[in-house]
């Protein structure tokens, strides 16, 4: 089982087009704390290649979403493909 298996879980289950998550509630997800890299892009940075994601964006990527760091907020925002 992944780390990150609880957030792509809840963003699976939504059925929601677009979900924002605080870093607090993706944390409670995931049941740790995130990294510090969290806090920039390139954690969330989506890629078509998924050999070139990171941890955050795989999460989101198996969920059929993308995701947006919404800087300065200590949010993420997650829009359905």
């Amino acid at each position: 089982m992944s780390k990150y298996e609880g957030l792509t879980y809840r963003l699976a289950k939504s059925g929601l087009s677009m979900i924002a998550l605080t870093f607090k509630e993706a944390e409670v997800l995931i049941g740790a704390a995130l990294p510090k890299s969290d806090r920039r892009p390139p954690f969330w940075a989506n890629s078509n290649k998924p050999e070139h994601s990171r941890h955050g964006n795989k999460a989101a990527h198996k969920a059929g979403y993308r995701s947006v760091l919404l800087a300065g907020q200590d949010k993420v925002r997650f829009v359905r493909d």
